[in-house]
């Protein structure tokens, strides 16, 4: 084969691969388009991802602030039942106002120092290129965040000394002490290191343990969207979110609907909203039949409970009784004869002269 030839196999492999690149590169675009661009009347969610994931249920009767009543749809078993309907809706509010604020160049401070939704909130906000805060609220953060942009300053101050090898030159215990200021900073600024100015909008997850935030938020001015459960008060909420924020997969979802939103807004896909749901549509009905399942599970669960409890007591106490207690022998009905109480007598007595 000569040389021409040769060139011109290369370069017609060379063109069809680049051929197939292409194709290739255009059928990936299109499949993210179709998962960009979604269907204008499908719902951001639905009744049934809220019941699946437990959003209906508010806190014990005992426990209720009367402001959320109007978000509740009836008491079941001891404790409040939210109204899915109306936490449908003000997701769906949320969604739309938390787009349109990202949508104009805005930033999301996501807030959740509750056990439940440290992972939950760091994890969402990451995804959607957001700030948070997960360890401690600071006081100022947002009220006098000049003074903590001096403490993010110092952080990255001691990253970057740490990353030049500066500490090499400094004795063991001051490297010390800077590791041990670097994670405590680290441990409460981490979130917001990259926060020049004032986030646009605010999310909670509990506004009872985060009324320091929103107080803060509220005196600059910055709507606060938050997760309300029937213990918490609504007035200094400016998008209530009727839902339960005790439990993981409730979190999950609200949260995981509202990142949705900001990576919406700045062109990314969405994992939770806009999904189409697989079988029949629930209502409320399925709600109350879905809490009175639960209960029943939950009696039953504490029955077997104590029935186990009680049997280990009988068991203990059998065993207790078979060591301790030895069986006494049985006395004789039969009278005792003059003979042999005279020794007896005779003893006793003997006794006494021996003891004067």
């Amino acid at each position: 084969m000569s040389v021409e030839v040769k060139k011109e196999v290369v370069e017609a492999v060379a063109k069809d691969v680049k051929e197939t690149e292409a194709q290739q590169a255009i059928a990936a675009q299109n499949n993210v388009m179709a998962a960009v661009v979604h269907d204008p009347n499908a719902p951001i969610i639905t009744l049934k991802k809220l019941l699946e994931a437990g959003v209906h249920y508010g806190h014990q009767t005992r426990k209720w602030n009367p402001k959320m009543g109007k978000y509740i749809y009836c008491p079941r078993n001891g404790i409040y039942i939210i109204d899915l309907n109306k936490s449908r809706d003000a997701i769906d509010a949320s969604y739309e106002k938390l787009r349109e604020i990202v949508a104009d160049g805005g930033k999301v401070l996501f807030v959740g120092t509750k056990i439940q939704a440290k992972q939950i909130v760091e994890a969402e906000a990451i995804r959607s290129g957001s700030f948070y805060v997960t360890n401690r609220w600071l006081g100022g953060v947002l009220t006098n965040f000049k003074t903590i942009q001096t403490r993010i300053r110092k952080l990255k101050d001691l990253e970057d000394a740490e990353a030049d090898g500066s500490w090499d030159k400094l004795t063991k215990k001051e490297v010390i002490d800077l590791k041990k200021l670097k994670a405590k900073l680290s441990k409460n600024l981490e979130g917001i290191k990259e926060m020049r100015k004032l986030p646009n909008a605010i999310v909670a997850v509990d506004p009872t343990v985060e009324h320091n935030a929103i107080k803060e938020a509220n005196k600059l001015g910055i709507p606060v969207f938050a997760i309300c459960d029937t213990n918490c008060n609504p007035d200094n909420i400016s998008y209530v979110i009727p839902g339960n924020d005790d439990a993981t997969k409730s979190i999950q979802l609200i949260v995981g609907v509202l990142s949705d939103a900001v990576c919406e807004a700045k062109g990314g896909l969405t994992t939770i909203a806009y999904t189409k749901d697989e079988g029949e549509e629930v209502s409320m009905k399925d709600a109350i039949r879905q809490a009175d399942r639960e209960n029943a599970l939950r009696l039953a669960a504490r029955r077997e409970l104590q029935r186990e409890r009680l049997e280990k007591e009988k068991a203990r106490r059998d065993q207790y009784e078979s060591r301790f207690n030895k069986p006494v022998a049985a006395k004789s009905d039969a009278p005792v004869s003059a003979s042999e109480e005279k020794p007896v007598e005779k003893k006793a007595e003997d006794t006494k002269e021996e003891t004067k």
